[in-house]
């Protein structure tokens, strides 16, 4: 099992491109992708949805880059001379009208915006080849991270299950007892009514058909079937959804034995399996 939420993050190093990735996700029914990159890096959106889509099955998933260049060649730097001499200038009569002796430094000038620019524009065309390898990585951990808290899920839902298993074993045990109360509650039902020279084959006849809507060994025949499937669609990737729809079939037949029952152990059984669902139930939201 894995859990649907989980956190990783990385750094982006190479080929002049840095910054981190980052991995969240939370609990949804459905698959939500979010994908948050900066304007300039917003090309490589679909290559991120894509690989993230072929990956996870349901859940919401959060990824968002922070991208910068790292270094600036001279190709990639804008000097604006006449604006540099006009500031100068500027500067300079400012100076001699505050009576200051002063000129303005190279360093001075370069500090106001305009002067010097600087391409920090990231190249779309090379960027999904340097993002790719630290965004395997990235998911990598993610995956790590959310087997981790999966096992432990996992664990708890199993240790729930089992202590359905048990209580179903109980109401087993008690099926035998249940048919007997219902053979001698319809024999006193003729006794009351008849009294000692009652038919039989009449109370036999009877017994039969309320056994039929009586009787609870095919819900609990399904209940050890569906514990079987529970087990084994568990290994199985992205089984969330499917251990969902199956306890609440599995919901159904406690129900019916419920709804069937005259005895006070079964009862008390079956409030405890319907409690064991509902917990395993709560933790498989969780489940991817």
């Amino acid at each position: 099992m894995k859990s649907m939420t989980g956190f990783a993050q990385h750094t982006i190093s190479g080929d002049g491109i840095g910054g981190t990735i980052t991995l969240k996700s939370y609990n949804n029914r459905f698959l939500d992708i979010s994908v948050s990159l900066p304007p300039a890096a917003s090309g490589i959106e679909p290559h991120v949805r894509d690989f993230l889509g072929s990956r996870i099955s349901r859940g919401k998933i959060e990824c968002t880059f922070r991208l910068r260049k790292m270094e600036s060649f001279p190709q990639d730097i804008e000097l604006h001379f006449q604006s540099a001499k006009m500031l100068s200038e500027q500067l300079r009569g400012l100076a001699e009208a505050c009576q200051i002796d002063d000129r303005p430094t190279l360093e001075v000038l370069t500090r106001f915006p305009g002067i010097v620019e600087m391409n920090t524009e990231i190249d779309e065309s090379g960027l999904w080849r340097i993002v790719l390898p630290a965004l395997e990585e990235t998911w990598r951990e993610f995956e790590e991270n959310r087997l981790r808290e999966g096992l432990a899920t996992e664990a708890n839902i199993m240790s729930q299950l089992e202590r359905l298993a048990s209580k179903l074993a109980e109401v087993e045990a008690q099926a035998d007892t249940l048919e007997r109360l219902v053979h001698e509650q319809i024999v006193t039902r003729f006794k009351e009514l008849l009294g000692e020279k009652y038919d039989e084959g009449r109370v036999l006849q009877e017994v039969a058909v309320q056994l039929v809507r009586l009787t609870i060994n095919e819900e609990i025949e399904r209940l050890k079937t569906h514990v079987e499937a529970f087990h084994l669609m568990s290994a199985q990737a992205s089984c969330g959804k499917k251990l969902d729809f199956l306890c609440q079939e599995m919901n159904r037949e406690v129900n019916t034995i419920g709804s069937k029952n005259m005895l006070v152990a079964i009862s008390h059984a079956v409030v405890e399996m319907k409690d064991a669902l509902e917990n395993i139930r709560e933790q498989l939201r969780n489940v991817e």
